[in-house]
């Protein structure tokens, strides 16, 4: 978390360069007008990003980097290659780090062992440097060859702008020129709040008990000792400390005089939870202030909102075609409302869009055997045609998948015999050459567009699909309705 404890000449040093080199934004540009050099936030179920400020720079992070050191512990946890209760032995670059009482350290004693729980609650808790340090020798032999780890398991997390240089983030300066090899003495971690929340995001979904130390508010390294030290989590939103925050469980804070006050958080309330991310804010108090006026902002303004509920009424069952089958439709509906988290307001906007599933090849229908609730496709949500409103953006490519729900078929449909089949052929032959010989008279074409933003959810490469109708009157009947979904269109009747 931190990384110096400063006095109040750099602090004021701080305030004075952040005034000067904060971007002016006007309130349209930043609803939030926050004071911080960048921040994020998102919606830690989707990855849906919900508001951000110069969320793709590049900064000095500090001991946000940490995280990485979290991550890969709790993972060779989860994998079985150490244990809470492993013994850690103390390298003399451990121990000499840990001994510096300018930055956030436990003093660690030599020829003494120390369990992984020990050392992982004082690196969490307290941003023990000397003790992150001891943690990853454990895990990778070498600070050096935990950080080529680090920053190979940055880019399998898809963090396009991480280079990481040593495991605290200090900055290789205060490393006492025992800085991995490789790297520069004057070098320090360097990320963007999108690669930050993304991180965030990842040890939330794939390690969640992450929250089991990143929540205590306050603990005692090696009670009951002569080197017990009082620790008191520099997260200071936490429950029963000064700016506590209702929902408040993580994550990591962090400083360095490059990075300045830096936090990433993490809130849930009522089964929500997001993520927020500040950078180079002046003081240990504006880094919470600006976390308060995102979660706020989060928890006030967005709202889990339902476009399409499930089921239809009788009035609007959908059925698809089905090729093949005794029956040459199926009835089809959503398994359970689609649900997305928007502002309120701006529903009006967005639609719910059926995206057909991988089986529907060439808008040709299901093809029999159909089993009762097998998976057509999906309901997106998409912005309505003709709005000008810009479409949310996700962290992952994944994300808008966790914003759709499935449509499944409501019945059997058994394959059809062979003379069922030609019988069909041949109608549809003499119905193709009866249109042929007698075209319509009076006739007009309705075209309806696939929405952009399904296009762009789309796992396949997609264009902008038309569904063309032909309608002998002035309005459409009800067998005559039809949908535009997915990158392959396919026309869905209702009867």
């Amino acid at each position: 978390m931190h990384q110096r404890i400063e006095g109040k000449i750099t602090g004021l040093f701080l305030a004075v360069l952040f005034f000067f080199t904060v971007p002016a934004l006007t309130a349209a540009e930043d609803p939030l007008q926050l004071r911080a050099i960048s921040a994020i936030l998102v919606d830690g179920e989707t990855g849906k990003i919900l508001y951000e400020k110069n969320a793709e720079e590049v900064l000095p992070v500090g001991s946000m980097s940490k995280m990485f050191m979290e991550y890969l512990v709790l993972a060779a946890i989860k994998e079985g290659k150490i244990s809470w209760e492993t013994p850690t032995v103390i390298s003399d670059y451990a121990w000499r780090i840990s001994q510096n009482l300018r930055l956030s350290n436990v003093p660690l004693r030599k020829n003494t062992q120390y369990t992984v729980k020990e050392l992982y609650e004082a690196a969490v808790i307290y941003s023990a440097n000397g003790a992150s340090i001891a943690l990853v020798e454990l895990l990778a032999g070498s600070e050096g060859d935990f950080v080529r780890l680090a920053n190979e398991k940055a880019k399998e997390l898809g963090l396009r702008n991480t280079t990481l240089v040593n495991s605290t983030g200090l900055d290789n300066s205060d490393l006492m020129g025992m800085h991995p090899a490789g790297t520069s003495p004057e070098a320090t971690n360097l990320m963007t709040a999108k690669d930050l929340a993304l991180l965030a995001f990842h040890l939330l979904r794939d390690h969640p008990e992450v929250l089991t130390v990143s929540s205590i508010p306050r603990k005692t390294f090696r009670e009951g000792t002569p080197d017990a030290v009082r620790m008191d989590n520099w997260n200071w939103m936490l429950p029963g400390l000064v700016y506590a925050y209702n929902g408040v469980d993580g994550l990591k804070t962090g400083y360095t005089a490059q990075a300045g006050y830096c936090f990433t958080a993490t809130a849930e309330r009522d089964g929500r939870r997001l993520i927020s991310v500040v950078i180079k804010t002046d003081s240990y108090q504006t880094r919470f202030s600006e976390t308060r006026k995102l979660l706020d902002y989060g928890f006030n303004r967005f709202a889990v909102v339902e476009l399409a509920p499930t089921g239809f009424d009788e009035n609007g069952q959908m059925t698809l075609a089905v090729r093949s089958g005794k029956k040459e439709t199926v009835t089809v509906t959503p398994a359970e409302p689609l649900r997305v988290l928007l502002k309120p307001e701006e529903k009006e906007n967005y639609e719910a869009v059926f995206q057909p599933a991988p089986q529907l090849p060439e808008n040709r229908g299901l093809k029999a055997p159909v089993t009762k609730g097998e998976v057509a496709g999906y309901l997106v949500p998409a912005v309505k045609e003709g709005k000008r409103v810009p479409a949310y953006e996700y962290l992952t490519a994944e994300g808008r998948n966790r914003e759709r729900v499935p449509v499944v078929t409501t019945e059997s449909v058994a394959k059809a015999g062979w003379f069922t089949l030609a019988i069909r052929r041949i109608r549809a032959f003499f119905a193709n050459l009866w249109q042929k010989l007698f075209p319509p008279g009076k006739e007009r074409k309705t075209s309806l567009r696939l929405p952009a933003a399904v296009a762009r959810a789309a796992a396949t490469p997609c264009r902008e699909a038309m569904v063309e109708t032909v309608v002998q009157d002035n309005h459409l009947s009800k067998k005559e309705r039809s949908f535009s979904f997915g990158c392959t269109p396919t026309i869905l009747s209702t009867g």
